[in-house]
């Protein structure tokens, strides 16, 4: 029995980047092997153990057949003569299949090494093609490894295509599309997620919300990048810059313009209403992947209320109010933060204003920091109860806005 580290965590060292995951494969082992190691089994559709003590995943060294359509349509083979080189030839990528021993000797029949040197995203067979799921975790590690140089390969991106066209990206289903996306919302360059996928066809198959985006003119007096899909990739990698590895800021910047694609051709490049029209696709998108509810919730108060943020410095106190509420601030603060991230991502994606400086943030967190701080004891006190304490809290939270707006006009 030989055990190799594999994966991430070879690429992740050679690329001089912090290992998170170390993942293992076992090769001239059987499963009952291993459980008399006191390893312990996790693995659903093909052995996985647990390491007794590091609790690191070992799984046992496979090869896989295709037998049907989509993500599950495999058999898996696994016994003690498969080899380490058959078991690295069903990966995904050249980077991601390299092995290292025990002693720190590489394994890498596929020049991944290389590839890395070369900063390529290449696939390592033809096989490639037999899993959609790929099509995905090749965009989400161009948003990944962007930052780094890193491109799909030619020939790889060739597949991708081939495989949208055969239709196998139709059959993800909805639980796996959204687990990658989230992913690559994460990352530090999620703009490369949408390239990617866009090149190859699939954004229009997976998320064809966002894909209409593409080639709807905005001013460029406001965007000067012109192109609201343009826009829309200046945003994401914003918030990828405010708010590092937060998907939530991520989904909402991703989300919040939805409605430009429906403008009406005779109102372009303005884009009235915009925040009211993008509601609609917004849901129909949420409960297609099925986002979780508050990604979908947030997502929603950032489509709709994006512009007021812009302009909040134009609201009346009792408006301000009104958008505290809705984003339920006052309750839960860090609403705010994610709205607030969102709202600011949006106004430094537009070509030149990357580093504007957004005033607006300060101010809403003060309005609600100030409104918050109105207690109702005090109005008990006072005698009042029921609606009547409500409508106290409601004046005097108004006015402690309007001396925070007050305060800010001075500076």
């Amino acid at each position: 029995m030989h055990t190799y580290l594999v994966g991430g965590a070879v690429r992740d060292k050679l690329l001089g980047r912090p290992v998170v995951d170390h993942d293992h494969v076992v090769v001239g082992a059987l499963p009952e092997d291993l459980l008399a190691l006191g390893y312990k089994p996790v693995g659903k559709d093909f052995p996985v153990f647990l390491h007794p003590k590091t609790g690191e995943e070992y799984a046992l060294a496979r090869t896989e057949r295709k037998t049907g359509r989509g993500y599950h349509g495999f058999v898996f083979q696994v016994d003690a003569t498969v080899t380490l080189e058959q078991d690295l030839a069903r990966r995904d990528l050249t980077i991601n299949a390299i092995a290292e021993d025990a002693q720190g000797v590489l394994t890498d029949p596929y020049h991944g090494v290389r590839d890395i040197e070369a900063r390529v995203l290449r696939h390592v067979s033809p096989a490639f093609v037999e899993d959609p799921v790929r099509v995905l975790r090749v965009a989400r590690f161009a948003a990944r490894f962007a930052p780094l140089g890193f491109t799909v390969a030619d020939e790889t991106m060739a597949l991708m295509r081939q495989m949208v066209d055969d239709g196998e990206v139709d059959h993800l289903v909805p639980e796996r599309v959204w687990a990658e996306t989230r992913k690559a919302l994460s990352e530090p360059r999620p703009s490369a997620f949408l390239q990617v996928l866009r090149a190859c066809g699939a954004l229009a198959v997976l998320f064809p919300e966002i894909d209409a985006l593409y080639g709807v003119p905005q001013r460029a007096e406001f965007h000067p990048e012109i192109d609201t899909g343009v826009h829309l990739e200046m945003v994401l990698d914003a918030a990828a810059r405010l708010a590092p590895g937060d998907d939530l800021v991520g989904f909402c910047a991703l989300t919040h313009d939805l409605g430009k694609a429906l403008t009406p051709a005779d109102e372009l490049p303005r884009h009235v209403g915009h925040e009211h029209r993008g509601v609609a696709p917004l849901r129909a998108l949420a409960t297609r992947l099925k986002v979780p509810t508050e990604h979908a919730a947030l997502a929603e108060l950032v489509c709709r209320e994006h512009l007021n943020a812009h302009r909040a410095f134009e609201l009346k106190p009792a408006t301000v109010l009104k958008l505290l509420g809705a984003l339920d601030a006052l309750r839960r603060p860090t609403r705010l933060d994610t709205f607030l991230a969102a709202c600011e991502a949006d106004k430094r994606g537009r070509l030149g204003h990357e580093d504007d400086a957004y005033p607006q943030a300060a101010y809403l967190r003060e309005a609600c920091a100030a409104a918050a701080s109105v207690d109702a004891s005090a109005f008990v006190e006072q005698g009042l109860a029921g609606p009547a304490i409500g409508e106290a809290m409601a004046a005097a939270r108004t006015d402690a806005i309007a001396t925070v707006k007050t305060n800010h006009s001075k500076s």
